[in-house]
């Protein structure tokens, strides 16, 4: 069930869904969120062997803190 839908199930519009959670909900949601979690590790590694690239990298995607990029048109 997507977010969207579980808020409108309970009727919330601008509440956090998890303050409207059950305990059950959160446990299911909590293993749901380390499976994934597990897969997503699973993936990586066989990409990072695949290409012998590491995906986690010290570099940053937006430029430090003060410096601007090209204006937009």
């Amino acid at each position: 069930m997507s977010v969207k839908t579980h808020k409108q199930m309970k009727g919330l519009k601008t509440q956090n869904l998890r303050d409207h959670m059950s305990e059950a909900e959160l446990i299911f949601t909590a293993l749901a969120a380390k499976t994934g979690g597990r897969i997503a590790k699973k993936a990586r590694l066989e990409l990072e062997s695949k290409t012998g690239k590491n995906v986690v990298s010290t570099g940053n995607y937006l430029p430090p803190a003060g410096i601007r990029g090209p204006k937009k048109p």
